[in-house]
């Protein structure tokens, strides 16, 4: 069952196209990844799902529901929520002031508690730097903030770009595992990641994003084995 359906997308900014009738769907419960090199739409596409650009043209659906005119906000409290490149922290706020401006929806207050402990759990070193401005900790430390921060908003879906952006190896295992522990909790991941590798290597399901257009689809492992997908759109 699509819990996210993407039909023919178009979208961009100004009198610039960048997406050309992308389309993909999002199963319930698994991970999917869209991979592709720079400059082909993915964060625009991501931009446009989330509804901080408005489509052109084509249909987005969550749960079933047309929710191409709604706000970013609207989305999030609807359970749809983003973990932007670039982590967008509040960096003169703590860690746990961090994770409470995450649980600010009426979906994510009653539970507040329980995912504070979820994701300290996930992320033990966050739980050791509770009171530690966000703007002191390392790269990799913030990008857990911001992953956890997701995840105490109580997502349905949770849609995060360029997890491993700059980060030592064995911070992004470690990133990585944390999303193997949210998908066996049934949350519904769409992973956008420059490690085309190791994100398709974790995944259900993948797409590749070229110029625009998904140009291949398919079970993740399929995709990593295809010569042709490797060599003309991930450059491995």
């Amino acid at each position: 069952m699509a819990l996210l359906e993407i039909k023919d997308v178009t979208s961009g900014y100004g009198d610039v196209q960048i997406l050309w009738g992308a389309s993909l769907s999002l199963e319930k419960g698994k991970l999917t990844c869209l991979v592709g090199g720079n400059g082909v739409g993915k964060t625009t596409l991501l931009r446009t799902v989330m509804g901080l650009i408005r489509p052109w043209s084509g249909v987005i659906l969550f749960d079933g529901k047309e929710v191409n005119k709604l706000s970013a906000y609207t989305k999030a409290e609807m359970g749809l929520v983003l973990v932007p490149e670039g982590r967008q922290l509040f960096t003169d706020m703590t860690v746990h002031e961090n994770l409470e401006m995450g649980a600010t929806n009426q979906r994510a207050r009653p539970n507040f508690q329980r995912n504070l402990e979820r994701v300290y759990e996930m992320f033990p070193r966050l739980k050791e730097r509770s009171r530690q401005k966000a703007g002191t900790l390392s790269g990799g430390e913030q990008q857990m903030l911001a992953v956890a921060r997701g995840i105490m908003a109580e997502p349905l879906i949770l849609i995060i770009d360029e997890l491993s952006l700059g980060l030592a190896p064995v911070l992004v295992l470690q990133l990585f595992e944390g999303l193997k522990l949210l998908r066996q909790e049934g949350i519904t991941i769409l992973l956008v990641e420059q490690n085309v590798q190791l994100a398709l290597t974790i995944s259900d399901y993948g797409y590749v994003l070229a110029e625009g257009k998904v140009k291949m689809e398919g079970p993740a492992r399929k995709l990593i084995k295809d010569k042709h997908v490797r060599s003309t759109y991930l450059g491995l």
